[in-house]
């Protein structure tokens, strides 16, 4: 572990070494007791919805629950959803602060999944859309089970990563990554309770 050096904060991190990429790890963005009260808080508060997705011209159920919050006009699109923003909550804006106090980042959304058990995944894909603009910082929030982050190189497929994102922890990409990384949470073998994952952006206008 090092100091931080993407983001001139005191906090022990992790910069993942890897190219065409910037990535840093922070294991202890909230402390266990503040991340058991925000997972309990955020599961029971926010309104949860199954999304259906096109992918490759068929329409399926994602394997997880979702939402969208942010400013009035953060419109966003992917995989043939348009979502429209809920407005921000209480306890989403003061994790907003927080991170945007890390990362020295302005962000105006967040997009929530929660993956319910061992089940529910996302699949491969970059961050990329337009709307987050060409070189996007994405903050990503961990609450509940641990699971395992998986990075892959868009064009040398030799290049892989994992990383297992725990309870309370951060994972922020910046820079080129989502031009030459592809990532995705696989379904695990073994029952596991709850994640619940949150990641902050910024919508350009």
């Amino acid at each position: 572990m090092q100091q931080s050096s993407l983001f001139d904060k005191p906090d022990i991190s992790e910069i993942l070494s890897l190219p065409d990429a910037k990535i840093q790890y922070f294991p202890h963005c909230y402390t266990k007791p503040e991340a058991d009260q925000l997972y309990q808080q955020l599961q029971q508060e926010i309104p949860w919805r199954h999304e259906q997705i096109r992918i490759a011209g068929i329409v399926r159920l994602q394997p997880r629950l979702s939402a969208w919050f942010g400013d009035a006009d953060a419109t966003y699109t992917y995989s043939g959803l348009k979502l429209q923003p809920l407005a921000w909550s209480s306890v989403l804006l003061q994790i907003k602060e927080k991170l945007e106090d890390t990362c020295h980042t302005a962000f105006n959304s967040v997009l929530l999944n929660y993956y319910r058990d061992h089940q529910d995944s996302m699949g491969w894909h970059s961050d990329d859309e337009k709307e987050l603009g060409a070189q996007p910082v994405i903050a990503s929030l961990t609450l509940g089970e641990e699971r395992l982050f998986q990075l892959k190189h868009k064009h040398r497929p030799e290049l892989r990563y994992k990383i297992p994102l725990a309870h309370g922890s951060l994972l922020v990409m910046a820079g080129e990554t989502q031009h030459h990384w592809l990532h995705a949470i696989a379904k695990e073998k073994s029952h596991i309770s709850g994640r619940i994952n949150l990641t902050f952006r910024r919508i350009l206008k």
